[in-house]
């Protein structure tokens, strides 16, 4: 008779072994609950919001007989995704603050840790949820509620706030390009015209062209960007000690400049998409315009606040992963005061780069890096 030998540990070795998913069932339960608590917090305060601004603008709403179908579809249908991403950073530490605790509170994190889970392993499935709402929160904010917002400030101006649409601006100033200068006497926005128009090129300093023209018309059914016709033009040009003369009466050109650069409009920053923020900011950085520190905030906030949503998510987690004498009470009230600071912090650093001058991009970030550390503090102290 054969006696049966058992294979030994150096066999086993080689056998082939089967790869543990990334994500197990815990994972995928952590996402879900993660998930599906923010998006049932999201929908209780967007309703709650809604409810409070109808009741605030209700009399403004009324008086200007505004139509229902724009009330509902020019203003609150863009007010609820407008309002969800402002305040996603708050929603998403609450749902981590609410459904971690209720965890902790049920003995399932220690349940988890029993097998042998690290926190740094618990933090796996948190990461990819806030990787999940930090990338919808930064298309959505970057492409879709700019466009979306055009008809929720259209109708912000037009019934609540009563601002009649600006058409038409005098003594227009600004540098197109580099050591070019344009000058409008008087321009109209529902025609796309002016008159009293000039343009000088510099080289070094020095004057080496100078265009006139008595109007000038903007071209919008033209193909190409920044389109313009001279009327009654003459151009002056000079090489050294000699000077060439040049008249007509009309000149198709283009001038890098547009009708919408000559107005500005109240929440025009949040009209605009990402590329077109960005070229505009650059357009009136070489201009010299005004006011460019408000669409530099805004331009910084789209990548600073999906980046909350890690750091919030870290803070949440470290502080509700233990299980705790007084239930999830202090829990929640501890998130929900951090992240009020947050709100807090990221409104002063932006009227401070706006009003007094600050870097933009510092003060829009400066929110991140305090709670970035409060966070890293926050893990080390965490046991694993």
């Amino acid at each position: 008779m054969r006696k049966f030998r058992l294979p030994s540990l150096r066999s086993l070795q080689w056998l082939p072994q089967r790869r543990k998913p990334w994500l197990g069932r815990i994972d995928r339960y952590i996402i879900y609950k993660f998930l599906s608590t923010y998006i049932f917090l999201i929908t209780i305060i967007v309703v709650i919001a809604v409810i409070f601004d109808f009741n605030e603008k209700i009399d403004k709403i009324t008086q200007s007989h505004a139509p229902v179908q724009k009330i509902i579809f020019d203003y609150y249908l863009n007010f609820v995704p407008y309002f969800a991403n402002l305040f996603s950073p708050l929603f998403v530490f609450i749902a981590v603050i609410f459904f971690t605790s209720k965890l902790a509170t049920n003995s399932e994190i220690i349940a988890m840790k029993s097998t042998g889970m690290s926190f740094r392993r618990l933090l796996r499935p948190y990461m990819v949820s806030a990787g999940i709402i930090a990338l919808t929160t930064f298309l959505l904010g970057a492409y879709v509620i700019p466009q979306s917002n055009v008809a929720k400030v259209n109708f912000e101006n037009r019934y609540i706030k009563k601002k009649s649409d600006i058409t038409s601006v005098d003594n227009v100033q600004m540098q197109v390009d580099t050591g070019v200068v344009a000058y409008i006497t008087h321009f109209d926005n529902v025609s796309k015209s002016g008159y009293g128009f000039s343009l000088d090129k510099f080289v070094d300093k020095k004057l080496v062209s100078h265009l006139t023209a008595q109007s000038i018309q903007y071209d919008t059914l033209s193909e190409r960007r920044f389109s313009w016709t001279l009327h009654q033009y003459k151009i002056r040009t000079l090489k050294g000690m000699r000077e060439k003369l040049e008249s007509g009466y009309k000149l198709d050109t283009v001038i890098i400049m547009e009708p919408k650069d000559f107005f500005y409009v109240r929440g025009q920053q949040e009209t605009m998409t990402l590329p077109e923020l960005r070229e505009f900011i650059g357009r009136q950085k070489l201009r010299g315009a005004a006011g460019v520190s408000t669409f530099e905030v805004e331009y910084h906030k789209r990548f600073a606040t999906p980046f909350a949503a890690f750091i919030l998510t870290l803070i949440g987690v470290s502080l509700s992963c233990e299980k705790r004498k007084g239930g999830m009470g202090a829990s929640i009230g501890a998130g929900i005061a951090l992240s009020f600071a947050y709100i807090l912090f990221q409104t002063i650093s932006a009227t401070f780069a706006i009003n007094a001058g600050w870097p933009a991009m510092p003060a829009v970030w400066l929110p991140n890096i305090i709670f970035a550390v409060i966070a890293l503090v926050l893990y080390r102290r965490t046991p694993n």
